[in-house]
């Protein structure tokens, strides 16, 4: 179970990202010379961080959603099939390069049982992700100057983990 502890993120640790993705592509994961993918995290705390992480390199996490207004407010790219990202720690170091495998934008509502599955959260059940992200959206998108809405915009991202240390 994921825990919602609210102490900071730290800042990326971009020394040891460049470090990561230097070392990816000498492993032939990626293209050598190839621009270094967006590092970040999931959740909103160090803890959260943490507990998210390991669901993915232990298996059931394979999915994610963000909200559609943030990303287009901080100038994020859309996630695309066969984008490459870097997954942090909490405390800001890469641990996880991941490829996306599918996206879907629609209403926050929308999410179905495959989805809520394959998110690895939880119970795993439609009714404990909606009920979850609802805590989560409605604590962080004030945080970065938007609303909260159920129908809110919605980026439903499937990936695929390409490597872990």
């Amino acid at each position: 179970m994921t825990r919602s502890i609210t102490t900071p993120l730290p800042d990326p640790d971009h020394v040891a990202v460049a470090e990561f993705w230097r070392s990816v592509t000498e492993k032939g994961l990626a293209p050598v010379g190839s621009p270094t993918p967006q590092a970040d995290y999931f959740g909103d705390s160090v803890e959260l961080a943490d507990d998210l992480l390991a669901l993915i390199i232990d298996g059931p996490k394979r999915a994610t959603a963000s909200s559609y207004d943030e990303l287009v407010r901080e100038g994020e790219p859309i996630p695309q099939v066969g984008d490459l990202w870097i997954t942090l720690d909490g405390r800001g170091v890469p641990r996880a390069l991941l490829r996306t495998t599918d996206v879907r934008i629609g209403p926050l509502s929308s999410v179905d049982d495959a989805f809520a599955w394959d998110e690895g959260e939880g119970d795993r059940t439609r009714d404990d992700w909606l009920a979850e992200h609802t805590r989560f959206f409605s604590r962080w998108l004030p945080q970065v100057g938007l609303e909260f809405h159920p129908d809110m915009a919605t980026v439903f991202e499937r990936f695929e983990l390409v490597h872990s240390e």
